[in-house]
């Protein structure tokens, strides 16, 4: 046997080594992406859409419950919403009376605090100009295989303003990003203002509502079991950093905000809390850890000014063991609710049949939308 044909073997081991070495590392640092649901709502704050906005806030919370069954190859998305208002003399007529109250957030009490701020005023309702500013401010994720979603409503004609609501709805298309436009009026009115029109350009949904449709939210005998366990559930947020104290103060009064129109509404708040939708990571320890934004070491590293008063003077360990001790007591505060939600939501929809069907409403809108564009992207609700 030759020399050189006594090396081949090894020369052969060699090279599938080197191979096995810069593969393995890839494959371990290869991660899958976490499908998203990004939905955009963009809504008219002219004079007369004081209803389109109480429908608004009355059904953000149910329709959260609704998409926290959505699952993509059995995993659960990352819900984001961002908030806008247009048609309102009160903003800006540089940026077309139009204005971000939020970005793209899953710190939902951001979008309640959102919708609770505003208030309505006459102006011009430039529908193009608003999903063009939509479409170019926002941090549309870049995946094919996530939800991209706009909902606009309003009540005046679709093709007012300096943009060509079809050239916006283009520069949407160019993103993967759908539109679905809502009507306040009547339904062949939105058709011949040309509401319908903009959501088959855009591939999305056409509805019209009637604002002046009062949303009833029917009081069930959970009700006052789960009042009583969100504010226990409060109890186990763990405020650090700038922001903590200020931000657990907003879950407070958004608490506050749904209890106000009634106890039925801050059920399916507190049901919302209990899902993997309500992620608070940037001011509260608790979930911060929990979704890798904190570690044991930085825990260890905070200083007393940037934690709450029971923390004040821990030391690393015991800093360690508050946090897991609120972060158990959460997990069974949660269940408990999860339970008497689910058995409250057989009861509410035992009362709904005994009722008169309602016309569309904005939640009915944003659930049927989302629902029948998720199963285009192989979503599924379980």
């Amino acid at each position: 046997m030759s020399r050189a044909r006594s090396y081949k073997p090894l020369v052969i081991s060699l090279f599938a080594m080197l191979v096995t070495s810069a593969v393995q590392p890839a494959l371990a640092t290869q991660q899958v992406a976490i499908p998203k649901i990004q939905m955009a709502i963009i809504l008219d704050t002219s004079n007369s859409m004081d209803g389109l906005i109480d429908q608004t806030r009355n059904q953000l919370w149910q329709v959260i419950n609704e998409f926290s069954a959505a699952r993509q190859q059995g995993m659960t998305p990352v819900l984001e919403i961002a908030l806008y208002e247009y048609g309102n003399d009160s903003n800006s007529i540089r940026a077309g009376y139009v204005r971000k109250l939020s970005g793209f957030t899953s710190e939902l009490d951001a979008v309640s605090e959102g919708l609770f701020s505003l208030t309505t005023n006459g102006g011009s309702e430039f529908s193009g100009f608003a999903i063009q500013t939509a479409v170019n401010n926002l941090q549309w994720s870049q995946s094919d295989s996530d939800i991209k979603t706009i909902f606009i409503a309003g009540n005046e004609a679709f093709t007012q303003g300096p943009v060509d609501y079809r050239k916006a709805i283009n520069l949407a298309g160019h993103h993967g990003i759908t539109i679905n436009t809502i009507h306040a009026g009547n339904h062949q009115e939105g058709i011949n203002h040309s509401w319908q029109a903009g959501a088959i350009l855009a591939g999305g949904d056409y509805m019209s509502i009637d604002t002046d449709q009062q949303v009833v939210h029917i009081v069930a005998p959970q009700d006052k079991q789960i009042v009583e366990l969100n504010a226990r559930l409060n109890e186990t947020y763990v405020p650090y950093g700038d922001q903590g104290k200020k931000k657990i103060q907003r879950q407070v009064q958004q608490d506050a905000y749904s209890s106000g129109i009634s106890a039925g509404l801050l059920a399916k708040r507190a049901e919302s809390k209990t899902s993997s939708f309500y992620r608070n990571s940037k001011w509260d320890l608790v979930d911060a850890i929990e979704e890798g934004e904190v570690d044991a070491k930085t825990l260890a590293q905070l200083e007393d000014a940037a934690l709450p008063a029971p923390m004040k003077g821990l030391s690393s360990k015991q800093k360690l063991i508050y946090v897991k001790q609120k972060a158990a007591e959460r997990e069974t505060i949660k269940q408990q609710i999860a339970e008497l939600s689910h058995s409250r939501s057989a009861y509410v929809a035992e009362k709904k049949l005994e009722q008169a069907a309602a016309a569309p409403s904005v939640g009915d809108a944003l659930s049927q939308a989302v629902k029948k564009q998720a199963g285009r992207k192989g979503f599924v609700f379980e």
